[in-house]
């Protein structure tokens, strides 16, 4: 399993019309994302546009691939494309960013257990 997280900028002013297009994601999407192994996949957007990815997935590639095959990814990335700051298709533009720490993995690699409750422990 790899976790991964991007970066990118949304219009500023186009934040409320990007917060309205994910409070209500396609049904078809969010089945594609699901089935082409997007897990616990989130967004997050700061008031100045910063927006902020995280997914968990057993190949970030092999998942990407696996969405441009949908039907559905090209439909939803046209619409998508309008609210972010020179990025053209939003799922090529993403600036990924390394992973420097993960509590889990450190307490595992220290001997120690895991958090409670966690998919780690």
């Amino acid at each position: 399993m790899t976790r991964i997280c991007f970066i990118s900028r949304v219009r500023p002013d186009r934040l409320g019309e990007y917060r309205t297009a994910h409070a209500h994601v396609w049904p078809e999407m969010l089945e594609a994302l699901r089935d082409t192994g997007w897990r616990s996949y989130s967004l997050y957007l700061s008031d100045d546009g910063l927006l902020v990815g995280h997914l968990e997935t057993d190949d970030y590639a092999a998942a990407q691939e696996a969405m441009t095959r949908t039907a559905v990814n090209p439909r939803w990335q046209a619409t998508m494309e309008r609210f972010f700051v020179d990025l053209g298709n939003p799922d090529e533009g993403f600036e990924l960013l390394e992973e420097v720490f993960h509590l889990e993995d450190q307490l595992r690699a220290a001997g120690l257990p895991t958090v409670p409750g966690t998919a780690a422990d």
